[in-house]
């Protein structure tokens, strides 16, 4: 069997691997001097109740080591894919509440959980152009939910000067510890209507894709590096 396939299949495996990573990134985030914006108003949208997260797949990793979990919970939705299964065994040791997309349930399925976890006072964290690609292009969910919830929605990244690119389709970054890192939140200004045409949704959509891309130029601009993927 394969090592990929060892993987998707072995729960035990995903917790390993992920505190392995809980080890390396936790050491990366206390060793890198941060520059942090609007972290107190995504504290204050949370004092209101729950939120929609979004975020590009490229940048997802650091987003458990930000989020103000005193604040309020997060749970994320992750895949069975190899990345997805560590990720989602880190985000728990640190104490979110991830849950695995199961091929058995539909969408509806799916879409019931997470509008459970909202009514609980859960916020829900998203990549944007997840699990696959293609990368920088923003997909459906993101706004479903935020239609169908009313929640507020915000976009998260993070950069740091010292990184590693990972050979993947989205080229994750990874940090490196011992440098300077920024961390941006930003609500996202426009309301997401529960009904709209479809021209009015296509608009939509790419003002929210180019809203996350200006939070990732963002992040990139406080750490002092040029603006990339």
């Amino acid at each position: 069997m394969s090592f990929r396939k060892r993987l998707e299949n072995s729960k035990a495996l995903a917790w390993v691997l992920g505190f392995v990573a809980r080890l390396y990134f936790g050491f990366c985030f206390r060793t890198t001097r941060w520059k942090i914006e609007g972290l107190e108003d995504l504290k204050a949208a949370l004092a209101d109740g729950p939120v929609i997260l979004v975020v590009w797949h490229s940048r997802l990793l650091l987003g458990p080591y930000h989020w103000p979990l005193r604040h309020g919970q997060l749970s994320t939705i992750h895949t069975r894919s190899p990345i997805g299964r560590v990720v989602g065994a880190l985000q728990r040791q640190l104490g979110l509440e991830p849950f695995e997309m199961s091929e058995k349930l539909s969408n509806v399925a799916t879409s019931r959980q997470i509008m459970k976890r909202v009514k609980d006072g859960i916020s829900i964290g998203i990549t944007a152009d997840g699990p696959e690609g293609p990368a920088l292009v923003l997909k459906d969910p993101p706004l479903d939910w935020a239609r169908a919830t009313g929640r507020p929605v915000f976009s998260y990244a993070f950069a740091t000067r010292r990184a590693r690119r990972v050979s993947s389709w989205d080229r994750m970054l990874v940090p490196c510890p011992f440098t300077v890192g920024s961390c941006v939140f930003a609500r996202f200004p426009q309301d997401i209507p529960r009904k709209m045409t479809p021209e009015d949704g296509a608009e939509l959509r790419d003002d929210l894709q180019q809203f996350l891309k200006n939070t990732k130029d963002r992040a990139d601009e406080l750490s002092g590096v040029a603006a990339g993927p």
